[in-house]
């Protein structure tokens, strides 16, 4: 059996209760250095391996390894496995390692980073949304920048993930610069570091502050779109109910 695992932020409290029962159940766990740390003493007894960044085709392709040998493996992924995590490469190596589809796959959901700093920062996420990560590590810039114009025409809200790096510094202000083409600088964003987990802030500001604000590798930004409010210190966008027999004024 190869499980696929979200462990959401890491923490027990917001894991899933079949997350939970799938890495009790697996015999090897594998996973990222720092998500295995995550793990804490859920591992205790357990073999595991673990490599750093970069390294995911190494692991996802040793965990298929031990998988066709028969064992009950468990590949865990911060947030949803689905969703920028290990699912889609784990089904690839599988595809070409077990053709006759021997081993059983279930891949677990989890709470994804996009939703666990949209409970931080209120409700922005309310109506339709895009999630672009602006890292170009495996996707070349300019998809980058046709998606974030796609989805600022649009008007959609907009949550950027892996926004600044030590060495990719320009591309959030780019994103912004963008996004300010097509909704106003004072539109209100969000800044949320290390969601539901250890370290953990959170900062209220407005799209055209957010390049100067601080930001890495472990936040996520959330721009509104046209309706979103700011409503008692948490951002807001209305779906559109009717309160009172009349729509919400904006």
């Amino acid at each position: 059996m190869l499980f696929v695992v979200g462990i959401g932020p890491g923490g027990r409290p917001h894991m899933t209760g079949r997350a939970l029962e799938a890495i009790a159940a697996a015999e090897v766990v594998v996973g990222y250095t720092l998500y295995i740390e995550l793990l804490g003493d859920l591992l205790d007894g357990k073999p595991v391996v673990s490599t750093g960044m970069t390294r995911e085709v190494d692991r996802c392709g040793e965990a298929v390894r031990l998988a066709l040998q028969g064992l009950d493996v468990a590949v865990v992924s911060t947030g949803d496995p689905g969703v920028y995590g290990m699912a889609g490469l784990v089904l690839e190596l599988l595809a070409d390692a077990d053709p006759e589809g021997q081993v059983e796959v279930e891949l677990v959901p989890g709470v994804s980073a996009v939703h666990a700093a949209a409970s931080l920062l209120g409700a922005p996420l309310m109506t339709d949304f895009a999630v672009i990560s602006l890292s170009d590590l495996l996707t070349p810039w300019a998809t980058i920048q046709r998606r974030l114009e796609a989805a600022a025409a649009g008007d959609f809200v907009v949550a950027l993930y892996n926004p600044r790096s030590r060495k990719r510094v320009a591309h959030l202000e780019e994103a912004c610069a963008i996004l300010t083409r097509h909704r106003p600088g004072t539109t209100p964003a969000g800044i949320v570091r290390n969601a539901l987990r250890e370290g953990q802030q959170v900062e209220l500001t407005t799209l055209a502050e957010v390049p100067g604000r601080e930001v890495d590798m472990m936040s996520v930004v959330i721009v509104g779109n046209g309706s979103t409010r700011l409503l008692r210190s948490r951002l807001v966008t209305p779906r559109g109910y009717r309160i009172g027999g009349r729509k919400p004024s904006t």
